[in-house]
């Protein structure tokens, strides 16, 4: 039975549920790692044939796949391409290592592109690899004789970030997708067909961008439908929106109503030394007085 990986891209909460499950639309490509292709995938490490061999072809035979099996195939580039030029390369870019235009219906190598060859490379650990013309410099294109789902290699040595592809071909010369690199050295690129069918009929290696030490490719894989695993893509959710409007019953709720304290009213102090009562009784009485003048001074004189 067929796994399913699950590569989580985004996910949101909204009122409790996980986003929906999101099927790509076909011909979409994914990235993929090593893991993702099963034991019985294909895989060409180089070492199968001599060293300088040109343009291998790898038979079933030659990389321990099952008889009537697929037959990979390899060259410059494909019939309806050309190397590039300084006005269509990335600024930067060897233009050996460059390709311009699209393939032509009916996928095939074209072979009057320049070679590639099966060398030694001291900076990558499982040397033999196989590299393009001239040496460290040139596109690898590769023709798969049926189609496969999911493609991948091991790129390098990279010594910048996105200068390299890989860029997959459907049967009738589509461009499907591509994957660039995202790290420097020996970086594992693979790819897998959105839904999981086998669409890829050939896969190109080229330069989008300058790699100023060269570019090589080892240990490819592929595989059908049934020999990898297929990511699925589970989409966000939308997240709900507040209104800027306040609901006032859920306003009332969540803010009970606040009460406002009224100040305290001073209470007369009462002294409690004897001294302090007779300043009052004092003051009382030279109070008592001063009316008691003021009448006098007020009544008129008998006379």
């Amino acid at each position: 039975m067929k796994k399913i990986s699950l590569v989580i891209l985004g996910c949101g909460i909204s009122y409790g549920f996980l986003g929906f499950l999101a099927i790509p639309a076909q011909g979409a490509v994914l990235r993929v790692g090593e893991t993702s292709f099963h034991a019985d995938a294909g895989l060409i490490t180089f070492s199968e044939l001599p060293l300088y061999t040109a343009n291998p072809v790898y038979t079933p035979r030659n990389y321990g796949g099952l008889t009537g099996g697929t037959t990979v195939s390899f060259g410059g580039f494909f019939l309806g391409q050309a190397l590039g030029n300084v006005q269509t390369c990335p600024a930067g870019a060897a233009l050996t290592g460059c390709i311009q235009g699209n393939p032509s219906g009916n996928l095939a190598l074209d072979q009057n592109s320049p070679k590639t060859f099966i060398v030694r490379d001291i900076d990558n650990p499982s040397s033999p690899v196989l590299s393009g013309f001239p040496i460290f410099n040139g596109a690898i294109s590769i023709l798969f004789s049926e189609n496969v789902a999911a493609v991948g290699l091991d790129g390098g040595y990279f010594n910048t970030v996105g200068a390299t592809a890989i860029t997959a071909f459907g049967r009738d010369g589509r461009r499907l997708g591509a994957v660039n690199n995202t790290a420097l050295g020996i970086e594992f690129l693979g790819l897998v067909s959105g839904d999981g069918s086998n669409q890829i009929a050939g896969l190109q290696f080229s330069l989008v961008g300058p790699e100023p030490a060269g570019f090589a490719i080892d240990n490819l894989r592929f595989g059908r439908a049934n020999q990898v695993d297929v990511p699925v893509i589970i989409s966000p959710s939308p997240t709900p929106t507040l209104s800027s409007t306040p609901n006032p019953s859920l306003t009332s709720s969540l803010n009970p109503p606040v009460i406002e304290e009224k100040p305290e009213q001073e209470i007369p102090t009462v002294p409690e030394s004897s001294m302090g009562w007779g300043l009052i009784v004092g003051l009382g009485f030279l109070k008592f007085l001063v009316q008691l003048k003021n009448k006098l001074v007020m009544s008129p004189d008998p006379d």
